[in-house]
């Protein structure tokens, strides 16, 4: 990763600093987090966003590698915002789910009440949100919405699902 910012490992030992910082990158690697990077500043916007590359777009890098942005917005302390998931080619299921099970586990550690993301992707189909937990949130033309709600009670999964 290129952040000059402040990394953790463990999401237990680093309470404190996930607590305090709003804007971050979950990295999974073969199934298990590899790091969480804190921004100053929230993931707004992307390159296939921006550069229409088609829904084939992988990041470079070494196989099997996940980063997963999110963000928690200042007008509502009591949510998460999945901004991003970016793989490489060859990313495995189970490290994308190492992603979303980091997440949740944040979710947990800062008492968050749910999490929504625009699922742009159509290669992740309602069937697989339903799958995943989320629940589509608010119909609409041009986007896909879905939330993963908590109030409370959070998954018990391990970070290396």
């Amino acid at each position: 990763m290129g952040f000059s910012c402040e990394t953790i490992t463990d999401p237990d030992a680093g309470r404190d600093r996930i607590l305090e910082r709003r804007h971050g990158v979950i990295e999974t690697i073969g199934g298990e987090l590899g790091a969480i990077y804190f921004r100053p500043w929230p993931k707004l916007i992307s390159l296939p966003e921006v550069w229409p590359l088609g829904s084939r777009y992988h990041a470079r890098g070494d196989r099997d590698h996940c980063l997963l942005y999110y963000n928690q917005p200042r007008r509502m302390p009591n949510f998460l915002a999945l901004r991003y998931i970016v793989s490489t080619s060859g990313t495995s299921y189970r490290t994308f789910r190492a992603a979303l099970a980091v997440l949740d586990r944040i979710a947990e550690l800062k008492q968050i009440d749910a999490i929504v993301c625009d699922a742009a992707n159509t290669r992740l189909s309602d069937r697989l949100m339903s799958r995943l937990g989320w629940e589509p949130l608010k119909p609409d033309r041009w986007h896909r919405n879905f939330v993963r709600r908590f109030y409370g009670v959070y998954p018990r999964a391990s970070c290396s699902q």
